[in-house]
């Protein structure tokens, strides 16, 4: 018998930010279902895009990003996958770095030095400037949700007034198709 003088150490699973991709028949209810299954058992949905993606099919695609331990990651996948107008989970976490984007629209109020530095910031960025009046600007940004946040907090100091985002939208890398 192996015995320690150190009390056994408990172990905690990390949790890691995944984004699932699901495809589901396009039809009402689906997505209600699915945001059912997500707070009924306690677990966040930090992105949330859908559209349909196939339209002579009325295929839609879900695009989730929801972070939990691996157990609880995979818990999420295999209650998906079990809904009935579900067609495939696919987690694009897992696979080959997919690619995400998101998409903002900000707007920022300022005058004089205040205009000057959004216009600065917005073009380091590389965001376009959708609207622009004597007083305000929307910028749109397309780019991950890490520099999403860091442009809104740099925003933040110059006249971030109001933000829209879109959510992650994401695809796998290569030839290869969910």
């Amino acid at each position: 018998m192996n015995q320690t003088h150190y009390p056994a150490q408990t172990r905690s699973e990390p949790v890691s930010r995944h984004t699932l991709a699901v495809v589901v028949d396009n039809e009402p209810g689906v997505l209600a279902r699915i945001a059912g299954l997500f707070s009924g058992r306690g677990y966040n949905i930090e992105s949330l895009t859908v559209s349909e993606t196939e339209h002579e099919a009325h295929i839609s695609r879900i695009t989730i990003v929801t972070a939990g331990t691996a157990q609880i990651i995979d818990q999420i996948k295999n209650q998906l996958e079990r809904l009935v107008p579900v067609h495939r989970v696919v987690d694009l976490t897992l696979t080959n770095e997919a690619l995400e984007r998101e998409m903002a629209l900000v707007k920022v109020v300022g005058k004089g030095e205040q205009r000057v530095e959004a216009l600065r910031l917005a073009a380091a960025f590389g965001a376009r400037t959708l609207d622009a009046s004597l007083v305000s600007f929307v910028f749109e940004l397309t780019g991950t949700t890490e520099e999403i946040e860091r442009f809104i907090r740099l925003m933040t100091a110059v006249g971030l007034v109001e933000v829209s985002r879109t959510g992650v939208a994401a695809i796998s890398r290569g030839a290869d198709s969910m």
